[in-house]
């Protein structure tokens, strides 16, 4: 029997493609809704081959084939809504999820009805005819509007993904859509006739065994698909909806001639037509060539310009706005063209900075290997020369035949200053029967002109990047020279003294106490550098000014300094302390010329202070307010100007402060405040 056969074709054939999905792809709300769908059209098929098989037991089959004719609803309009789009269930508009709760409700009609208010049949076993009362009237009628509207949603989503997702899941679509729209045919005879023809099972079979054979050829040719967000074109969208309805339309007048021909009643052979003459017509619809021909025909017919260039700007924008880095930023940028296009291919070439040369950074549905680097051309030359867009067709045979790209019909320049930094090479058009305008180079120059802007910025932003490292590397070796430069110093002083006094006891032991000194703040320099990235803490603790200042110009050699004033106790970072002072005495004996020694006095009063007085050359007002405290600022042929920067850096971590006054050619004071011990106010305390 053939119905046994299709029967079970179609009832393999499914669950065998279910158990695949469950294994081996990723759970998602669309896997659910589909493997749902499937399971459901299983059922259904096996309870009516049961029906068909044991016409006594009608009431028992049709009963279980109610709760999967139920379920088709449910299942197929969450597949619809879910399939291929961003957020899941989150995803899901407000009217899609009003449109699922309200499908919840077939299968609670199907336990309210009771069978005859459904249905009634006769004559089953000769006629296979259901009968419909008015509650089943109006349940296939509803499940009927609900299949169509899982085909409207299916079609919105394969019209909103880009092309070469669109080709990958068409296949699935189309056996999904030939599916549906099987169902729809079927159902309609409850809209017509009130009645179920069951002859008409073979169609049915047939169609859900092609949908599952052409959703394992689309699964089998594509990796995994980019999720969208659903748009509408509006004008392609009409033109679809008129071939569709002109394709009803012929169905019916085919129909009509049909009964002139005494030929009404082979159903089975009208719905057979149908359906591949549909399928026909959505391959039809779904091809890039009559899609580009359509929007051809609608720009010379019903729009005053080819492109909407503000929205065309925006997209573009948005496009490159995604993108995570530079490989997808480049991706992104030619990938549009070819979709605005819809060309075969495209490739980014770019300017090597070192070289000269023009690299291939970036390709779409071109092997990148087989594109060479470009030296030089007539052709690169002329886009040196111009921003116009280079056609390959329109170029000399003998120049078109020595660029080393055969698959390239195109060239977009990419100028920036006066200068090539690339350029578009743009593959071949898919319907060539087009004929490009101004309107689409003046486009093409556009987009050339956003992208080289977007590239160059994210270039000169990684090279800033790269300079800010290498800044930031020169700082800190300012500051660790600065630092060697005051301990070298007190070394130095050390050395020239033990000329004339190694023999003297005291002397040697002011050296080891200074040598002692030097190599344990050295060793403070390295655990700075072994942490660079952290800032430093203060290690406080009491100590006596007085002691502190004259270990600290013990340090810095001694001579020419004086020291004078009373005993101060504060809380404090000795080492850190005795670098200021280290660093403000070499700076005021390098002021000072001659024999004037250089005075260091402590005292208190609301706070600490310690202040060093030299006779020096002194400052102008406008460098003390200006330019002192700047780090990278100094009047010294070989200074490094980062000292009372880090000077002042450290006092107020104290919470202290530090001031200056000076005259020119009179000498200076610097002054630094620390608070009482018990009295501290620095955050960094350790």
């Amino acid at each position: 029997m053939l119905q046994l056969l299709l029967s079970s074709l179609a009832i393999l054939t499914p669950v065998g493609f279910c158990v695949y999905l469950l294994l081996r792809t990723r759970w998602r709300w669309s896997v659910f809704g589909l493997v749902g769908g499937l399971l459901a059209c299983v059922v259904l098929e096996f309870c009516d081959l049961q029906a068909l098989l044991h016409p006594d037991a009608l009431v028992v089959w049709k009963q279980a084939a109610l709760a999967a004719e139920g379920a088709l609803p449910l299942f197929w309009l969450l597949f619809a809504l879910t399939f291929s789009r961003e957020g899941g269930w989150r995803g899901i508009s407000l009217p899609g999820k009003i449109l699922l709760f309200i499908s919840l409700g077939f299968p609670l009609a199907v336990f309210r009805l009771s069978l005859p208010e459904i249905f009634y049949s006769p004559d089953f076993a000769d006629e296979k005819m259901l009968f419909l009362g008015t509650g089943g009237y109006l349940f296939y009628v509803a499940l009927m509007t609900f299949l169509v509207m899982a085909m409207f949603h299916l079609e919105r989503t394969l019209m909103a993904l880009p092309r070469p997702d669109r080709w990958r899941v068409k296949f699935e679509v189309i056996g999904i859509g030939v599916l549906l729209a099987v169902l729809v045919v079927y159902y309609s005879q409850a809209l017509l006739y009130r009645s179920l023809d069951m002859n008409l099972m073979p169609v049915r079979s047939i169609s859900l065994v092609l949908a599952v054979a052409l959703m394992v050829v689309s699964r089998q040719r594509r990796s995994e698909i980019v999720r969208i967000q659903v748009s509408r074109e509006i004008a392609y969208r009409s033109v679809v909806i008129l071939a569709v309805g002109c394709y009803l339309i012929g169905l019916g007048l085919f129909g009509t001639g049909m009964r002139y021909l005494g030929q009404a009643g082979n159903r089975v052979f009208i719905l057979l037509l149908a359906m591949v003459c549909g399928l026909a017509v959505v391959a039809a619809l779904l091809s890039e060539r009559v899609r580009r021909r359509i929007r051809v025909v609608l720009h010379k017919h019903f729009y005053q310009h080819k492109y909407d260039y503000r929205q065309e700007w925006q997209a573009f924008t948005d496009k490159l706005a995604a993108a995570q880095n530079r490989v997808e930023l480049e991706r992104g940028s030619i990938e549009f063209y070819v979709e605005t296009y819809a060309l075969r291919g495209a490739a980014l070439y770019l300017r090597d900075q070192d070289t000269g040369r023009f690299r291939c950074s970036a390709t779409f549905e071109m092997d990148q290997e087989q594109l060479p680097d470009l030296p030089s051309h007539p052709l690169i030359e002329q886009m040196r020369q111009s921003d116009w867009i280079v056609s390959l067709e329109e170029e000399e045979t003998t120049i078109r035949g020595t660029f080393p790209l055969p698959g390239a019909f195109f060239l977009v320049p990419l100028r920036f200053d006066q200068g090539l930094e690339g350029f578009v090479v743009l593959g071949q058009r898919i319907y060539e029967a087009e004929e490009l305008t101004y309107e689409d180079y003046d486009l093409m120059k556009i987009l050339a002109h956003q992208a080289i802007s977007v590239l160059l910025s994210r270039k000169l932003y990684a090279q800033l990047v790269v300079a800010n490292e290498m800044a930031a590397i020169g700082r800190v070796s300012t500051f660790v020279i600065h630092d060697l430069k005051n301990l070298v110093s007190g070394l130095s002083m050390v050395v020239d003294n033990a000329r004339d006094y190694i023999d003297d006891p005291d002397f040697r032991q002011d050296m080891f106490e200074t040598l002692e000194n030097t190599t344990h703040n050295m060793k403070s320099l390295i655990a700075r550098l072994q942490n660079v990235k952290q800032k430093p803490q203060l290690q406080l603790a009491e100590h006596n000014l007085l002691d502190l200042v004259k270990a600290g110009v013990a340090l810095s050699g001694g001579a020419g300094t004086i020291v004078e004033g009373e005993i101060v106790t504060v809380l404090a970072d000795g080492a850190e302390i005795q670098k200021v002072l280290l660093n403000l005495i070499h700076n005021a004996h390098e002021a000072t010329s001659g024999d004037a020694p250089v005075r260091v006095q402590i005292g208190r009063e609301d706070m600490a202070f310690v202040r060093v007085i030299d006779q020096g050359c002194g400052m102008s007002d406008e460098f003390i307010r200006n330019r002192l405290f700047k780090p990278f600022e100094t009047t010294k042929k070989k200074g490094l100007g980062i000292g009372l920067y880090q000077c002042r850096q450290v006092i107020e971590d104290h919470g202290g402060r530090i001031e200056v006054q000076s005259a020119e050619n009179e000498g200076t004071t610097f002054t630094f405040w620390l608070p009482l011990a018990g009295e501290c106010r620095s955050p960094e305390v350790s």
